[in-house]
């Protein structure tokens, strides 16, 4: 149906621009106008047959609005009556009477005065207008039902409409829509149109008044479950106030539900932890199983979930901290205060694996102690010597009666963060038998790929081990399964060398026990000779463990002669340092005092550092018998072997008699038979040994040698360097024979040492004897 429009029909009429309102034919209402273009628009439609143009503008808030800020289409209307009000304003009283389009702006200087074009539709009926007008009405029906916005004498009056296009306009003009929405039901002339576009946004709105309903008894549901709830708990209250019982359940879960509240805790273990309480609620005052849920309850509640720590890390305060709590170990803190410096770099706080490997009591427990404090983290030690059950590490189910987590997560609760220094104590000693293997469990732990989510058996909620620093210890890595060795970076510890010791037991050993001791410095002296004797003297350790107790046992006794009145200050000396501590107990090897032979001087390595070794050779008439003594492993006697076969194939060489092995039996012998003694490293001494002992030839004393020899003489590297020339500096020797490939370990070697020492790199036994051996003296 096409709208009838017709130029004749122009006219001329005033504009009332109107804010955030529409209206439609055949409508009546009031309206407050106050703007001047507005008033006087109104004194001119009074003036002329009170009709008017009543068009929206496209922006309420704009208060004097241009004529392309107001809609071309609006509703021509017959001003019924018009009052002033106190306040200025005009209250008008205006009836819709039918569509127009703004042609032409006339004036829009003093008022908007408007040429329009009254717009008309056809208003026969048909079927698709009934049809159209029967859904319009089932779903306003509908609608009003949803709304409740609108009375039933709404859906009364708009029933009575006979006209589809006036019945469009009623119910548009009842419904809560937005401007452009009413405006384009204004500018559908057509009626059938008109009356799709209202279908259209009746079905729409009455899609979002379901919606909305839904969401409403969803809500109210809620809220009287919750209602409900609150009442019935306070019920309970009331009766287990009335019968005395303080401690009901009910009053266990609230204040389990309070702590649970004030925890920072991860999603999954909130989630949990309500879970579990509100089972406990359920569970009876009298069963077992509320102690259960109550322990993991308050487990779950007591770890630490989220990192609040801070992180920071001063690389210079930390060389700090570690120089003053360590002497020398200077190759494992540069490695600590790197790994210090990549996590300053990344700012990520993933925590490195560090395998700590040395004999015992040369620091390593102490030191990650240390590295603790240079970071400003908490400290969790946790030892593994002797674990054998898998549960030690994973915890046990909760199926078990006194099951509880395992020693992992123990050390996360006492650490309170997720960020500490976690101490895995002698890793090398764990063990397995039929309860399961620990090591094999310590995987997870120790694999930065994986402990970001660590699952314990009791906690059953996977938990981040990724931020911690894990440091383990070993004596030996040969008791460290290859996985797990291969989850470590390894930094070895050597044993310290005896200018360490002594360094270590002046300035810290001593200080310190002093002050356990409750003595001053000027109560008791120790001389650097007396500390020096202590150490060589009383002490064959790699660590100083047992350095510290003979500082102690020193102090114990000038406290007691202090005490009793006998002395007022205790100094002591090398001279009286066996008054306090007894008889030396130990021996270190120095020297040869003159040339001799068949007797060489090698070096040996130990986990107490390095000594000298003389190796002794005697050849006496015989049947050609070898014999070996001083405790010697299978090792060495294969050394032994290998060197006398050398020896025999150099025979002509070395002015030996071809028929020696036939005529006399050689004895080996290395002194202190009752310590065990092993090694290839000691090949070339027993090579020279021999040679001096079968040539007459003196071995000369300022020499020492160490190394590994082949039948065909070769000279093979060793380890231990750096111990061995110790103990050679100290013994009195000046002179070294070390293999070719060992010259790249003499930096290891402290340069005031170095500097007193000549060291001989040699390749195979013919320069070893050159350089060992004296010229035959002839008598």
């Amino acid at each position: 149906m096409l709208a009838k429009e017709s130029h004749s029909a122009e006219r001329v009429l005033p504009l009332l621009p109107l804010r955030g309102l529409l209206v439609y034919p055949a409508m009546v209402l009031h309206l407050d106008v106050g703007r001047e273009k507005s008033v006087r628009a109104l004194e001119m439609a009074m003036g002329d047959e009170h009709r008017i143009l009543l068009a929206t503008q496209m922006d309420s808030q704009e208060d004097d609005p241009a004529a392309s800020e107001i809609f071309t289409v609006g509703t021509m209307a017959r001003v019924k009556q018009m009052m002033k009000l106190p306040n200025g304003t005009i209250r008008v009283l205006v009836e819709g009477l039918q569509r127009a389009r703004i042609v032409q702006y006339v004036n829009e200087k003093d008022l908007f005065e408007v040429r329009v074009l009254p717009l008309a539709s056809d208003e026969q009926t048909t079927p698709e207008t009934d049809a159209l007008v029967r859904a319009v009405m089932q779903q306003f029906e509908q609608y009003l039902k949803l709304s409740k916005k609108q009375g039933p004498e709404v859906h009364a009056a708009i029933e009575d409409i006979d006209e589809p296009g006036r019945l469009a306009d009623a119910i548009a003009a009842n419904l809560t829509l937005k401007l452009p929405d009413k405006q384009r039901i204004l500018e559908a002339v057509d009626v059938v149109e008109r009356l799709e576009i209202v279908l259209q946004i009746l079905s729409d709105e009455r899609e979002v008044l379901e919606l909305e309903k839904k969401i409403n008894q969803r809500v109210r549901k809620q809220m009287e479950r919750t209602q409900k709830e609150y009442y019935l708990r306070e019920q309970m209250k009331a009766i287990q106030k009335e019968l005395g019982d303080k401690e009901g359940r009910q009053g266990e879960v609230e204040e389990l539900r309070e702590q649970a509240s004030e925890c920072e805790l991860s999603d999954a273990a909130r989630e949990r932890v309500t879970k579990e309480i509100d089972r406990l609620e359920k569970v009876p005052p009298s069963s077992a199983e509320g102690g259960v849920i109550r322990t993991y309850v308050e487990w779950l509640m007591a770890l630490p979930w989220t990192l609040a720590d801070d992180l920071s890390i001063d690389i210079h305060a930390a060389q700090v901290v570690l120089d003053e709590d360590h002497y020398g170990l200077d190759k494992v803190k540069e490695r600590i205060i790197e790994y210090l410096a990549v996590q300053k770099l990344v700012q990520e706080p993933r925590g490195p694996i560090l395998c700590l490997v040395g004999p015992p009591g040369v620091g390593k427990t102490s030191l990650a102690k240390s590295v603790a404090r240079a970071l400003g983290r908490k400290f969790v030690r946790m030892s593994l010597g002797g674990v054998r059950d898998e549960a030690e590490i994973r915890g046990h189910r909760r199926t078990y009666v006194g099951a509880m987590p395992g020693r992992v997560i123990q050390g996360m609760k006492t650490a309170q963060t997720l960020a500490p220094v976690f101490l895995l104590d002698e890793i090398d000693k764990m063990a397995n038998d039929f309860r399961g293997d620990p090591a094999s469990a310590m995987l997870e732990v120790l694999d930065p790929e994986q402990n970001a989510t660590f699952s314990d058996h009791y906690i059953e909620i996977p938990f981040d081990l990724s931020k911690v620093m894990f440091i383990t210890t070993a004596n030996s890595v040969h008791g460290i399964p290859q996985p797990l060795f291969d989850r470590m970076e390894m930094i070895y510890i050597s044993g310290y060398t005896e200018v360490e010791k002594l360094r270590i037991a002046v300035d810290y050993l001593l200080p310190k026990q002093r002050k356990a001791h409750g003595l001053t410095r000027d109560q008791l002296k120790v001389s650097e000779e007396a500390m020096t004797r202590l150490v060589r003297e009383y002490t064959r350790e790699a660590g100083v463990r047992n350095l510290e107790r003979q500082v102690a046992t020193l102090c114990r006794k000038a406290a007691r002669l202090i005490v009793a009145g006998e002395r007022k200050r205790v100094t002591v000396t090398p001279k009286n340092l066996q008054s306090y501590l007894g008889s030396s107990r130990y021996r270190y090897g120095t020297a040869e005092v003159e040339d001799q032979v068949g007797v060489a001087m090698g070096l040996a390595w130990t986990e107490a550092g390095g000594d000298t070794l003389a190796i002794e050779v005697a050849s006496v008439d015989g049947t050609g018998k070898l014999t070996l003594t001083g405790q010697l492993g299978d090792i060495m006697k294969e050394s032994a072997q290998a060197a006398l076969s050398y020896v025999r194939s150099r025979a002509d060489n070395l002015c030996i008699a071809g028929d020696f092995t036939e005529k006399h039996d050689i004895h080996i012998h290395v002194p202190e038979g009752a310590i065990p003694k092993d090694g290839p490293s000691a090949g070339i001494t027993i090579a020279t040994a021999l040679a001096s002992a079968l040539t007459g030839r003196a071995v000369n004393k300022t020499i020492a040698m160490t190394g590994e020899i082949t039948l065909r003489g070769r000279v093979l590297p060793i380890g231990g360097v750096k111990e061995k020339c110790l103990s050679a500096h100290r013994a009195g020797i000046r002179k070294i024979l070390l293999p070719r490939e060992n010259a790249k370990d003499i930096e290891d070697i402290p340069e005031s040492v170095r500097d007193d020492l000549q060291f001989v790199f040699v390749e195979n036994m013919d320069q070893v004897l050159d350089n060992a051996l004296n010229p035959l003296v002839t008598p």
